[in-house]
């Protein structure tokens, strides 16, 4: 869902550096994956496909911190809100 971001912080030699990865439109989202010594955090489609890929090692990799969206963005290709169902007479 836009406004999926994954905020990933890293030890650079005595410093730390910090980067966002974020679904940048309606139906995408961020994805984490980790293994063999490294973290991967991807923006992907709807369909699977990655967008934008970041690769860390993840003995450098300090935090991952998820940020959801919040339930109010909303566009119009998102589903519609739930509407309650009228009351009989």
């Amino acid at each position: 869902m836009i406004g999926d971001r994954v905020e990933i912080v890293v030890d650079a030699g005595g410093t730390t550096r910090s980067w966002d990865v974020e679904a940048t439109r309606a139906g995408r989202r961020v994805e984490i994956a980790h293994g063999r010594g490294v973290v991967e955090v991807s923006e992907v489609t709807r369909g699977g496909t990655p967008v934008r890929t970041a690769r860390f090692m993840s003995s450098r990799v300090l935090a991952l911190v998820e940020h959801p969206a919040s339930a109010t963005v909303r566009l119009a290709d998102d589903e519609p809100p739930v509407l309650p169902l009228p009351r009989p007479a």
